[in-house]
């Protein structure tokens, strides 16, 4: 984009701004997607902030007391004392040496979240930073020069410090950005925007690195999917309960009242609501032919329950982090510098892995529902694999399988990072989180849940259909119209991969969960 089309980007994002001390979770969620940006200039009473913490540091770095990254090395190198005269350029060098990430970049979503965690973190006035430090970040972050940051290199301990080292150094003109999907030389990706790269002072470079921002945003975004995606397994599940003659009877709330998990009872509501009116349920409320259903199909409100809950405690902890800082040293009130370990990834990987075991658990119970339905021996007269014309035809068969592999992988990449660690820096940093890898999994298992969830869509719409004249509920109708729009009902095999691509898309967009959403509110 040339810089009179990007001037003109910005004057339509001004009704979309936030003040940076109002970064909550929706606004970072809404700037990692380009829906908003950070207000400049700074507030007032936050540039004050932020001048007093910077006089406190200057006054350290005109001294000989030993003071952790302003007059001394870093790491293992803490006892090293740094001369006057060299201690800018400690800041510089910092950066060089810890941008040594590897991989493929990182998706812009994240790195935009990354940059305005780091913002908001440095605006709070305890990192010792000059304003304009913090106001050229937040340029950088709204003209979208966005840092190419490569996926590995982080152990979530001292912060996340590659990844925020590579983000930190085009800052400063050095490094890589990425435009257009493609590396670039930072400087020319300034430039074009028409900014100019920093030069540092004492102490900048490392509070630019020194946090748990990647963490962070990751939890946050991963947070936001998940609950789309929450959303979206209900009104799956509800479809399939249907489809495969199961029942509303164990969702009643008296039931759900007897144990009382707040989640539970949300996808017990949720569930009830969904199968409304729907004559395939009646049809059969009364019979006999099941004294119970089966697991996939009874303990949905269960399962589904225990991932609400789990991201409700995963929603805390990044809250709490949101209004945390992480850098290391900081400035306190009364002047004093001091070290601590708050950059420590350790709560957030907790909350990152434990969030991945409830997304895993989604996708297998989905997997579970989409079994049922495909076997005539278990699917209560529905055809095998859901094609009218079973042996020349394979209906949905494989796609149960490609559903099977993703429950798999997710079942592998669900076991926790966090109970890993390896000692690095000289064993001065002698235990590490790996949150940002429990960060990267997360990501995955989101991905694998999403086309999990949009091949039961699929096989629960088909299922659906055979089941004609009987009719579903008007919230199942209205998703299964929906899906029609894009992929017919298969009276022989067809190109599977597409259809399942279609499914995703709606997925992933919340096209399918919003045709249903009149009758969740």
């Amino acid at each position: 984009m040339d810089r009179l089309s990007w001037q003109q980007a910005l004057i339509r994002l001004e009704r979309m701004h936030a003040s940076i001390e109002q970064l909550d979770r929706p606004t970072i969620v809404a700037i990692a997607r380009r829906e908003a940006y950070i207000a400049l200039p700074l507030p007032p009473r936050i540039a004050r902030r932020i001048d007093q913490a910077r006089q406190r540091v200057e006054a350290l770095a005109a001294g000989e007391e030993p003071v952790y990254g302003v007059t001394t090395g870093l790491g293992a190198l803490a006892t090293t004392a740094i001369a006057p005269a060299h201690r800018r350029t400690l800041q510089h060098a910092l950066l060089r040496s810890h941008a040594a990430g590897v991989g493929p970049a990182i998706e812009p979503k994240t790195v935009r979240a990354m940059m305005a965690i780091r913002a908001k973190t440095l605006a709070m006035g305890y990192s010792g930073v000059r304003r304009e430090l913090v106001e050229a970040l937040v340029r950088m972050l709204n003209a979208d020069v966005l840092p190419a940051v490569p996926e590995y290199g982080s152990l979530g301990a001292s912060g996340d410090l590659a990844p925020l080292a590579h983000i930190a150094l085009c800052l400063c003109g050095e490094g890589w950005a990425l435009v257009d999907g493609e590396r670039v030389a930072a400087t020319t990706a300034l430039t074009d925007r028409g900014l100019t790269p920093v030069e540092l002072e004492v102490k900048e470079g490392l509070s630019l690195i020194n946090g748990t921002d990647g963490m962070l945003s990751m939890l946050i975004l991963g947070l936001d999917r998940f609950g789309e995606l929450l959303d979206t397994a209900d009104l799956t599940a509800a479809m399939s309960i249907e489809a495969g003659f199961g029942t509303d009877r164990a969702f009643q709330a008296e039931l759900q009242r007897l144990r009382p998990h707040p989640g539970q009872e949300i996808a017990a509501a949720r569930l009830r609501r969904l199968l409304q009116g729907s004559s395939i349920l009646a049809h059969h409320r009364h019979s006999t032919h099941l004294v119970q259903d089966a697991y996939s199909f009874r303990c949905t409100p269960q399962v589904h329950g225990a991932a609400r809950d789990t991201a409700d405690f995963a929603t805390q902890v990044a809250e709490r982090e949101l209004r945390s800082v992480t850098d290391n040293p900081v400035v306190l009130a009364d002047g004093r510098l001091e070290s601590s370990g708050n950059f420590h990834g350790e709560p957030l990987a907790f909350a990152l892995d434990f969030l991945a075991i409830a997304a895993a658990e989604l996708g297998a119970i989905a997997e579970r529902r989409i079994d049922r339905l495909l076997d005539p021996q278990r699917s209560q007269g529905l055809p095998a694999f859901l094609t009218p014309d079973p042996g020349i035809n394979s209906g949905l068969m494989i796609a149960h399988y490609t559903a099977a592999s993703l429950a798999e992988e997710n079942r592998r990449l669900a076991n926790p990072a966090s109970v890993g660690s390896l000692p690095t820096s000289a064993m001065q940093e002698d235990h590490n989180s790996m949150g940002w890898s429990a960060g990267r999994k997360l990501y995955r298992i989101l991905d694998n849940i999403t086309a999990l969830l949009a091949i039961e869509a699929l096989c629960a719409a088909q299922a659906l259909d055979l089941r004609a004249p009987l009719a579903p509920a008007p919230a199942t109708a209205s998703a299964r119209e929906r899906l029609r729009r894009e992929v017919p009902f298969r009276t022989s095999d067809a190109f599977a991969a597409q259809d399942i691509d279609e499914a995703v898309q709606l997925v992933r967009s919340g096209a399918l969960v919003e045709a249903a959403q009149p009758y969740l509110r």
